[in-house]
């Protein structure tokens, strides 16, 4: 039995019915392979074996009040994962389909996202399984607060550092950071994604990730005397990610053609109007549904209409795709149909959003293909540059924070290149993701000794 294959089944009995989690591991696992059995140090030191379980596993109940006095109860979460590199980081989902398995893989993803920054950051994440949607401010409130009166003794600037994720944005952050200070007594860098007016939030942070994926994008393509401009781009999702990366590739000259959310999907071959889908799901909070609408060459594809191994949103011709919704999105028959489709590239703006047969057709068919872990770092980065500014009580403009943001990205696909090659997987950015952000987090491990 292979040493990958035995931590699997370890990890199956130790944490049983945590499908997504096993997931991640064996991705990841599986391109460890080549420096497992080059660096022995590795396995001596039961690096695997440790990297796979989390520091610390905090689980609790959040007992809330609705707006007619019932009472319910969500699960909370907070996986403190690897703090080798710094403190934990990583953000909070409220979604419904939240529980230890999800929140496992995204915190275990985090590792290697963090580590390839090089910037000095460990990794955790957390949530509940709580649906904001159709919730009123006043029920939000309560329960970022109950949430937040069981996790505040965990966190702390140099401790954990969580931050916003899908269902916690900015409103959500500030009810969260006033809990924490009502037991603390103390105004520090806690959380990240402030708001602006007070929290010395990093300007463009709301922008990172889905401009990130783009400069991540056109690294990869001008490495190869390629460029964005005039290519029509698939587009999944509405929410930040995005939108925002729609906003970078019409800078850089593409058409990004569609956009989803949990209704369906949107085929607009002008064109996506990013004005028009900023009012609907930024301010209205509306459904795809209401662009189609406004626009007649716009066609509106709900998700009982999508065909039955897949989305209907990656059988449009296109020459590249950008999945920014969530894991698993991008399946097999996708990828296929992608590949058939012309397809050049795949930038993940999403965690995961491409399933393992989706990954070994892209690879297989030679498709340019930036893993979510490079690729969607943007949002860590700025993170990382607001837990700075609220340390020196400084605030840098929207401008150095992109400038910031750029480099970050170029140096993130500099190092899944460089490391792709230096274990002969030339354009296997996926291997040289995993290996790179692998080898600072466990060389870490080893100097800090048996902890």
């Amino acid at each position: 039995m292979s040493y990958v294959h035995e931590t699997i089944l370890q990890l199956e009995r130790s944490s049983p019915a945590q499908t997504e989690f096993y997931q991640a591991v064996e991705e990841v696992l599986e391109s460890l392979r080549v420096v497992l059995e080059t660096h022995k140090k590795y396995r001596e030191h039961a690096i695997i074996e440790r990297i796979v379980e989390p520091e610390r596993q905090i689980m609790f109940r959040v007992p809330w009040m609705d707006d007619h006095g019932k009472i319910h109860v969500n699960k909370g979460y907070r996986i403190e994962f690897n703090s080798a590199l710094g403190p934990y980081k990583g953000g909070l989902l409220f979604h419904p389909n939240v529980d230890a398995g999800v929140i496992k893989f995204l915190g275990f993803e985090q590792i290697f996202k963090n580590a390839l920054t090089g910037l000095p950051l460990g990794a955790g994440k957390g949530g509940a399984n709580f649906n904001p949607k159709g919730r009123s401010e006043a029920e939000i409130m309560r329960f970022c607060q109950s949430f937040k009166k069981q996790l505040y003794r965990h966190v702390g600037p140099q401790t954990d550092v969580p931050a916003g994720d899908i269902g916690v944005g900015a409103r959500e952050i500030g009810y969260l950071f006033g809990q924490y200070k009502r037991p603390t007594g103390r105004y520090e860098g806690v959380i990240t994604g402030k708001g602006l007016l007070w929290g010395a939030r990093s300007l463009a942070r709301k922008e990172a990730t889905g401009y990130g994926c783009v400069y991540f994008a056109h690294q990869m393509l001008a490495d190869k005397g390629l460029d964005l401009a005039g290519r029509d781009c698939l587009e999944s999702g509405a929410g930040n990610v995005a939108i925002y990366a729609i906003e970078k590739l019409y800078a850089f000259g593409a058409r990004p053609i569609t956009c989803s959310d949990s209704t369906g999907m949107i085929h607009d071959p002008r064109g996506i109007d990013l004005e028009t889908l900023k009012r609907l799901k930024e301010v209205q909070k509306a459904g795809l549904e209401e662009y189609a609408r406004l626009y007649a060459e716009a066609r509106f594809v709900p998700i009982d209409g999508y065909p039955d191994d897949g989305h209907a949103l990656w059988r449009i011709p296109a020459e590249l795709a950008f999945p920014c919704a969530t894991q698993n999105e991008l399946t097999g028959a996708d990828a296929e149909a992608l590949v058939d489709n012309g397809c050049i590239a795949v930038v993940e703006g999403a965690n995961m959003p491409s399933t393992p047969e989706a990954a070994d057709v892209l690879q297989a068919a030679k498709t340019f293909y930036g893993p979510g872990k490079a690729a969607n770092a943007g949002g860590v980065d700025t993170s990382q540059l607001e837990m700075s500014q609220n340390a020196s009580m400084q605030c840098g403009t929207f401008e150095q924070v992109d400038t910031w943001l750029k480099a970050i990205m170029a140096g993130i696909y500099a190092r899944a290149r460089d490391t792709a090659i230096e274990f002969d997987a030339p354009d296997n950015l996926v291997l040289g993701a995993n290996v790179a952000g692998f080898m600072r987090v466990a060389d870490a491990m080893i100097e800090q000794g048996l902890v």
